[in-house]
């Protein structure tokens, strides 16, 4: 979905010419307003590392050179240079029509295989008991729900299906679509939550606002689109803004960061030793499924996955079955 990214790279973009094309060229490809405002501030950070250089004026070489100081000077991890080197990429293979010659030879960091955190079930229930209200809510089906924090905060209206007990996510990683299942311990409070939704979007409209963000061109197909409850965000934040182009009284979706601090004091209050954040709670959720039996390409699925290897790092944790291995210290 095409989004005014508010941020100083954007800003930027807009003033240079180089810079606007990339943007235009990602959100040509669909790319999501993260990943935009990502590649942004890395191609940004390119330039100025080369004394504001033009990228045509630089080549390979020079693309060495700033990934070895990220490696070196900045000693970011090997995921934070692998995207730097996918900014750059994309900016000589897409918008200067200049692709870089064998980039697999460039300084590509190994990503280290690091298991994930994961909370007993004991740990998830005191760490939702410390938490109240959306950011409760949000965590029951994070937990629940197997979902990604920006998917559970982007859920609109339309995608929760109470009838068949399942949740829609639409554009997720890679902006794939899947169904996962509306846990049935959440299903009461989501309803009252969706009622108080209901009538703050009333509000709004009576205020003459009361309007969302549609996703591609739908806002040019269906005007009313944006006003409709179905489209309204699921969580949405307690303040409204004016949207800078159509000048409008709108609200967006409550920000990732609410729940993420939420997320950090429940942890503290809990006194948990582990490092938790919104994301162990998707780890907990396909973790305690294949505890519980359930099929490894069912918990792919429900994960939205697109390679089965990535799910086969849960069963670290089996304590059944073949994998179960029992300490010989044990046996004395």
């Amino acid at each position: 979905m095409a989004q005014p990214l508010g941020t100083i790279e954007t800003a930027t973009a807009s003033k240079s010419p180089l810079l606007g094309s990339l943007v235009e060229q990602l959100r040509l490809r669909h790319y999501s307003p993260r990943t935009i405002q990502t590649y942004v501030s890395w191609v940004l950070r390119y330039i100025r590392f080369h004394g504001r250089r033009h990228p045509r004026e630089l080549g390979r070489e020079h693309v060495e050179e700033f990934l070895s100081s990220l490696a070196i000077q900045s000693n970011v991890s090997a995921s934070t240079q692998n995207q730097a080197l996918a900014a750059i990429g994309f900016l000589y293979r897409d918008v200067l029509n200049l692709p870089l010659e064998d980039t697999e030879a460039l300084a590509r960091a190994k990503r280290p295989v690091r298991l994930p955190v994961v909370l007993t079930r004991i740990e998830v229930k005191r760490l939702i008991g410390e938490m109240d209200g959306t950011p409760q809510l949000v965590a029951m089906l994070l937990y629940g729900a197997g979902m990604r924090v920006l998917e559970c905060l982007q859920l609109r209206v339309k995608d929760i299906d109470f009838g068949q007990h399942q949740i829609l996510i639409r554009g997720g990683k890679g902006n794939k679509d899947r169904i996962t299942m509306l846990p049935t311990v959440a299903e009461s409070i989501l309803r009252k939550h969706l009622d108080e939704v209901r009538l703050t979007h009333a509000r709004d409209l009576r205020r003459g606002g009361g309007r969302v963000d549609v996703p591609g061109a739908l806002g040019r197909k269906y005007p009313k689109a944006s006003t409709e409850f179905r489209w309204q965000w699921v969580f949405p934040p307690a303040r409204t803004h004016i949207d800078l182009e159509t000048r409008e009284l709108r609200r967006h979706h409550t920000h990732a960061t609410v729940i993420q601090r939420a997320v950090a004091e429940a942890v503290r209050c809990a006194g948990l030793l582990k490092r938790a954040t919104c994301h162990t709670f998707r780890h907990s959720f396909a973790t305690h499924l294949i505890e519980d039996g359930y099929d490894i390409r069912t918990v792919q699925e429900l994960l939205g996955h697109t390679d089965v290897r990535t799910t086969m790092i849960y069963t670290h944790v089996l304590n059944r079955g073949g994998r179960g291995v029992r300490s010989p210290i044990d046996a004395l």
